[in-house]
């Protein structure tokens, strides 16, 4: 079907539809699903319906480039395509050939199960979690890795003797009695990593802030900057806050529109400078990017691309007092709601003996001096109203009881 025709033009109600899940449902959006299937490998992505040979565009050499595709026109199977990707340069023949031959087969393999499949059905899985990340993003600089579990150990083992043999050895298993995570640093960069703010060793922090449409990071300086050179003081901050930019969106997996707000800079040059150094950042960054020019406010938008939620990891609980606002009602609101609910009971319970209970900072201040709030309110209704502190209260938080000890409630 081309980009004029109708859908319906080809598939009818109850038929069977081959597909493939491209993209995992985000908030209120659904799975992607697409017809145009791939097989994925370390090197090498394999598709069925198309005849395209295809060459990461980071494998920048051109020579290297016309390489690989020879090789794989000589050596994929017949009316299929080949993605090249960016971990199969200076490979050799071999591995290549080794990998084809695997995608294969599990093409092959699915074509047999459909003969006999009834829909709905899953007919290939993806590799385990670990194998996939594995897959994805392993390569010759990995010096370590640290696994705590026995059969994930020997399965990590297995499939690195099948994709890397030499890498076989770098496989650890972890015995120790703490906790791998802490005993490896792991809990302390998350907690350090995944807050609100990221802070950068010259003191300058970033504020990250997520809403349904994008995210937005501010760049803040957190010092007060050198007098004798502020422009170029504001420049190196930012290029800072640039790579670190770079590797929390990478980190969190944050995708879709991202709004960074710089420090204004005047110098054009500091501009230019600053948005080929964060192209230069994300340079290695696996999920596609683009990087636009800053704006005239100093804003430069990123757009990454979001196949899965970002990583959100909670390293602060909302305050019980502001619900995270920051801010709470002034005290004085706070006494012209007490003294309302208590007009309001009084209209039904003159001169009964109440209860008061509040937080203990609002404690001591109703019951604060000679002539405490209770003395006031007794001389204007004639009733007596008890003030007691509550630890566990938040701070805005009050109620009322009778002589009973039974809440009066105000709803």
């Amino acid at each position: 079907i081309n980009k004029n025709g109708k859908i319906d033009q080809v598939l009818k109600k109850k038929h069977d539809i081959l597909v493939q899940i491209l993209k995992e449902p985000i908030s209120t959006k659904g799975p992607r699903l697409s017809c145009e299937l791939t097989i994925p490998g370390r090197y090498l992505v394999l598709t069925p319906f198309s005849d395209i040979i295809a060459v990461s565009k980071k494998i920048s050499n051109p020579e290297e480039r016309k390489r690989l595709h020879l090789l794989i026109e000589s050596i994929r199977p017949k009316n299929f395509g080949v993605i090249i990707r960016t971990a199969a340069e200076g490979k050799k023949v071999g591995d290549l050939l080794q990998e084809v031959q695997m995608m294969f087969a599990k093409w092959t393999e699915i074509q047999k199960k459909m003969k006999s499949a009834k829909a709905p059905v899953k007919l290939l899985n993806e590799l385990d979690k670990t194998s996939s990340i594995l897959r994805d993003i392993l390569t010759d600089s990995f010096n370590k890795i640290v696994v705590n579990d026995a059969d994930m150990y020997h399965n990590i083992k297995t499939y690195l003797s099948s994709i890397s043999p030499d890498q076989v050895k770098i496989v650890q298993h972890y015995k120790g009695k703490k906790q791998i995570m802490d005993a490896l640093g792991v809990t302390r960069q998350i907690k350090s990593s995944f807050g609100k703010t990221a802070t950068m060793s010259s003191g300058a922090y970033l504020v990250i802030e997520h809403t349904e449409a994008m995210h937005v990071i501010d760049v803040n300086s957190g010092h007060k900057m050198a007098t004798t050179n502020q422009e170029q003081a504001v420049f190196n901050v930012n290029l800072e806050s640039a790579e670190e930019i770079a590797r929390q969106l990478r980190l969190r997996d944050i995708g879709g529109i991202i709004i960074v707000d710089f420090i204004d800079m005047r110098n054009p040059e500091h501009k230019r400078e600053l948005v080929k150094k964060m192209r230069a950042f994300m340079k290695n960054d696996r999920a596609q990017h683009t990087i636009l020019p800053l704006s005239k406010f100093g804003l430069m938008q990123i757009t990454r691309q979001r196949a899965r939620p970002e990583v959100k990891i909670n390293t602060a609980e909302v305050c019980p007092s502001c619900n995270g606002t920051g801010k709470i009602n002034a005290s004085i609101l706070l006494m012209d709601e007490i003294e309302r609910d208590l007009n309001y009971i009084l209209q039904s319970r003159p001169k009964a003996k109440l209860k008061l209970f509040v937080h203990p900072y609002i404690e001591a201040y109703l019951n604060k001096g000679i002539y405490t709030k209770s003395w006031k309110w007794y001389f204007e209704h004639g009733a007596r109203v008890k003030v007691h502190s509550k630890p566990d209260f938040g701070l805005m938080e009050y109620r009322f009881f009778d002589k009973n000890d039974d809440e009066i409630r105000l709803d």
